[in-house]
Parts: C-alpha cells; structure tokens; sequence
C-alpha cells in the first residue's frame, strides 16, 4: 500500500477546537514539525501537554 496523501492544513478554516490545538503548538514552538510531519511526530509528552493545556483554555472560557 501506499503512503496515505494528506490535504494541506488550511489554518484559517478550522473548527475552534482544532484551531486551539494548533494555536497552543504554535505557542510551544511545535507548528512547524506538526505541519511537516503530521500529529504522529510529537511525543506523547508533547501531545500530553498540548491536551492537557486546550482543557485548561476550554476552562477558562466557560467561566
């Protein structure tokens, strides 16, 4: 089989959820391999903290 052909990322038609996530790798100097290589390429301690920091975002608007 072969390698799965990805769409580019339109950052400006996002849903605000995905829009956060690719906000906070920004944020953590992350973008540029996300957009390179995709989701996968981050460690899960890196994915972890982007998760762990939309909750904290999502929190804080629902106040």
């Amino acid at each position: 089989m072969g390698k799965k052909k990805e769409k580019p990322i339109d950052l400006d038609h996002l849903e605000p959820e995905e829009k956060m996530k690719y906000e906070i790798a920004e944020e953590l100097g992350l973008l540029d391999r996300v957009l390179a290589n995709g989701w996968k390429s981050l460690t899960s301690k890196e994915t972890g903290r982007i998760g762990g920091l939309v909750t904290k975002k999502k929190k804080r608007q629902e106040q």
